[in-house]
């Protein structure tokens, strides 16, 4: 376990600049992943009651 505590500090805080780099990077990448998850969850909890669901019930297409 110390063997990789170690690691992970020699890697990531041991220097200033590229600790600050990992966490911007990785609260970008956690941003993106939460809202692609959520909005996940909010379209599969309201299937059917969306525009996109119901869209060419109420307005027709042109070519029609």
């Amino acid at each position: 376990m110390a063997s990789f505590s170690s690691a992970i500090y020699n890697t990531l805080f041991k220097r200033n600049s590229v600790y600050v780099t990992s966490i911007f990077a990785g609260a970008f990448v956690f941003g993106i992943a939460f809202d692609a998850g959520t909005q996940r969850l909010w379209d599969a909890h309201n299937r059917g009651k969306q525009w996109k669901d119901i869209r060419d019930k109420v307005a027709p297409s042109d070519g029609e």
